[in-house]
């Protein structure tokens, strides 16, 4: 691609945006370097590195690179015979210790969510855990060399101290000397050049033995090394150099075992550098609010509310072009400032950024198209060191497109044949377009003349498009509509500005018939576009409410239906508890009327027993088993009044009004709802509406009963008993009007409290339960709060 397109179009830009988001220097030098590319394949693999790094993004977070670093020239130094120094070492650790975390991150990811690329890319890593730390082992993190590095250092470190300790000590004897004190500056021990000295007054110099290593700024002070101290301060010179060697061999081993893995730790810096910089395009993805496009090689673009990614959010305004399929060729007009190059330049950058393997700022279901070239002719190039003119300098770059372009070029015109006469620059630039245009090459063109207008009416392939322009504000939208082209505007214009009317008449006088033809069919194709768009923006609105009402209305219904089953549910398994209680006691008196009848000789009737069981069984209801809904077999002639039955939730209700010829308005109780009618049977027509008499209303009021028991004691029960009083107490204390009840349970092994606690939680008169207070029976004793 020609650095001069990647340039007009300001694809630099998004590259440093993209820089911006690496961790590393490899990372950032490959985003620099980034360039779009020809081969769809190629494209596809690229594409599939961003969805697969911004699935990473969604799930995990975009995993650390910290402490990876670009060691490149330490591995140079390394495998020809340097020595590196700590600082070096330590970031080859560091970087190999970020690279095993990367890998381990995304082999731990890929079994949860497949990322086979970057899975591929990260295994290629090679884990030089001995070498890492051998070097950790005896480097720390700040780059200083760890006395366990060695024997012989940690020996000569024990040295050192012990010899830095004697003279310290002989030292601070001295400065404790009254008569050495006196000739002191400050009573401190110092160094200076790795010596030990004290701060000695300058007239004491003379009286005074020793070495002077330095003195002070104002020349008052001296700092000497005392005659007792300098044999010793000697072979703690001599120590010290016998580390620095040690530490010399430490290095030099280290480093030879870097040299020993510099080509795979190069390799795996440049599939680090590579991680990088496919997490950083799946941030900027994100940052951009971009999606994956649809890739082909067919010349054919679809953008769905693309924007420009250097545009501010708030202000850019979506874009929504096809191109390629029905037509090849867009002509784009309209008024200076309306954003016909925006367009150009959002066009031909999404094509770069998809080329290059970047998600682009659009929605979901775009489509670009891989090109072999871009070539666009932007902007003002006029040049006064080579005498050119405008029009010179867009003919030199036109004629340069039209010898390179083929038919899997694209290419953008901006005003073409502007800078010259009107009559010529327009027939020139319809011979330039319809030149392109036979090539089959993709061309998006912007232009003032109202000659190509016409033009891209009558050619098949070619098709117009305008920036919309509010004439009431006088300010373009920067909307593009494609198959509308552009108008002047300038009567409008000039007419809401306030210019004469007998001007205005004059002036449209002067105004050809044709022209004026083509400019009152462009006003009535605006006018039925608007007027089409704002019936389809309130039909959408229309749609949008009934699908609300009809989701709710579906949801309410769901909720009854659930409702009404789990009622009856709770009130069968309630009576089939209560019938089988009664079943086992009447067993009970059964079996004690046999053994009396036997033992006494009673004539009690088997038949009987049997018929007795038998009514027994009879009286335990059967769970009810829910019907299918019934469909009515045709609409029937129904009224507001009339009672009906609702098939689909098996009630009755009164029909309020019809709403069409489809559905009416039931009253359900106190619900009211809308029912399609053949979903309704006429059960008895409406009947003439008498005064209802008056009635005498009762009222039921729930008042304290003094006898209702406030405790309930269930020693001694099992749980099933229990449960049974528990909620018949309930109930007693609820319409007792009661506020908080005691249950005791007795303490035991527990099982009798947790079942009642359970119970407790679900009941529905219960608001909270605890446990009994120390006056109140502790744990033997549930107090419960009841609503």
């Amino acid at each position: 691609m020609d650095d001069k397109i990647l340039h007009t179009l300001e694809y630099r830009k998004i590259l440093n945006k993209l820089a911006a988001y690496t961790q590393t220097p490899m990372g950032a030098e490959k985003a620099e370097g980034l360039k779009p590319i020809g081969d769809l394949e190629g494209v596809k693999l690229l594409q599939q590195a961003t969805d697969e790094a911004s699935d990473v993004d969604r799930l995990k977070g975009i995993p650390s690179l910290s402490g990876v670093t670009d060691i490149r020239p330490a591995l140079k130094r390394a495998s020809i015979g340097g020595t590196l120094g700590t600082h070096e070492l330590l970031a080859v650790a560091r970087t190999i210790q970020g690279g095993r975390r990367v890998k381990r991150f995304l082999a731990a990811l890929h079994e949860e969510k497949p990322v086979p690329m970057l899975y591929e890319l990260s295994d290629l890593i090679s884990e030089q855990k001995d070498v890492e730390d051998a070097i950790l082992a005896c480097i720390d993190e700040n780059a200083d060399i760890l006395d366990t590095a060695s024997p012989e250092l940690a020996a000569i470190r024990r040295e050192l101290r012990s010899g830095e300790s004697r003279i310290r000590e002989k030292l601070d004897s001295m400065i404790r000397s009254s008569s050495v004190a006196k000739m002191l500056q400050d009573q401190l021990v110092t160094i200076r050049g790795d010596r030990f000295v004290i701060p000695v007054k300058a007239e004491y110099r003379s009286h005074f033995g020793g070495i002077v290593h330095d003195q002070s700024g104002s020349g008052a002070t001296l700092f000497i090394e005392p005659e007792a101290i300098v044999a010793m301060n000697n072979k703690l010179r001599e120590t010290r150099l016998r580390e620095e060697r040690e530490i010399e061999v430490i290095l030099q081993k280290l480093t030879a075992r870097v040299g020993g893995i510099a080509e795979e730790t190069a390799y795996d810096i440049d599939v680090l550098g590579q991680l990088d910089f496919n997490f950083a395009k799946a941030r900027l993805a994100r940052e951009m609010k971009a999606s994956q496009p649809r890739m082909n090689d067919r010349g054919y673009l679809k953008i769905r509310k693309g924007r420009h990614p250097l545009i501010p959010a708030e202000s850019v305004v979506p874009l929504d072009v096809e191109l390629g399929n029905q037509y090849s060729t867009l002509l784009v007009t309209g008024p200076n400032t309306g954003g016909k190059t925006v367009t150009l330049k959002t066009i031909g950058l999404l094509s770069l950024l998809a080329m290059s393997g970047l998600f682009i700022p659009a929605e979901e279901g775009s489509q670009m198209c891989v090109f072999d070239a871009i070539y666009a002719d932007i902007g003002d190039e006029q040049s006064i060191e080579q005498s050119l003119s405008t029009f010179s300098s867009h003919m030199t770059n036109i004629i340069t497109i039209l010898r390179r372009m083929t038919p899997k070029s694209l290419i953008l015109l901006d005003e073409v044949g502007a800078g010259t006469d009107p009559a010529e620059g327009s027939a020139l630039a319809i011979a330039i377009l319809e030149h392109i245009h036979r090539a089959g090459t993709r061309m998006v063109a912007t232009t003032h003349y109202s000659e190509l207008k016409a033009y891209a009416y009558e050619r098949k392939g070619v098709i117009n498009a305008s920036m919309e322009f509010d004439v009431q504000s006088l300010s373009p939208t920067y909307r593009l509509l494609v198959g509308v082209p552009g108008r002047s505007n300038a009567f409008a214009i000039a007419e809401r500005l306030g210019l004469p009317g007998p001007i205005l008449e004059h002036a449209r006088g002067e105004v050809k018939e044709e022209d004026l033809r083509v400019e009152n069919m462009i006003a009535s194709l605006e006018e039925n576009r608007l007027g089409a768009e704002s019936e389809r923006e309130r039909a959408e609105q229309i749609r949008a409410e009934a699908e609300e009402l009809r989701g709710r209305q579906k949801r309410e219904l769901e909720k009854l239906e659930g409702q009404r089953d789990k009622l009856i549910g709770r009130a069968e398994t309630e009576a089939a508890a209560i019938v089988e209680k009664a079943r086992k006691e009447a067993e009970t008196i059964i079996a004690d009327l046999r053994r009396l009848a036997m033992e006494e000789g009673a004539s009690v009737k088997e038949h009987k027993l049997i018929e007795a069981r038998r009514r027994l069984d009879e009286a335990q209801p059967a769970p009810r088993k829910k019907e299918p809904a019934r469909k009515a077999k045709a609409p029937r002639q129904i009224g507001p009044g009339d009672e009906v039955q609702v098939y689909s939730l098996n009630q009755k209700g009164h029909v309020v009004e019809l709403s069409g010829s489809k559905e009416a308005l039931v009253q359900l109780g106190i619900l009211k709802m809308k029912v399609a009618l053949s979903d309704l049977e006429l059960l008895s027509p409406a009947k003439p509406q008498a005064p209802a008499p008056l009635r005498q209303a009762t009222t039921v009021k729930r008042t304290r009963d003094e006898n209702v028991r406030t405790e309930l004691d269930l020693r001694g029960a099992n749980l099933e008993e229990a449960l049974i009083e528990t909620d018949r107490f309930i109930d007693e204390a609820f319409l007792g009007n009661l506020g908080q009840i005691y249950i005791i349970h007795g303490k035991g092994t527990g099982v009798l409290r947790t079942g009642i606690q359970d119970y407790l939680r679900k009941h529905r008169h219960v608001k909270s339960y605890r446990l009994g207070n120390y006056n109140e029976g502790g744990a033997g004793v549930t107090v419960a709060e009841l609503e």
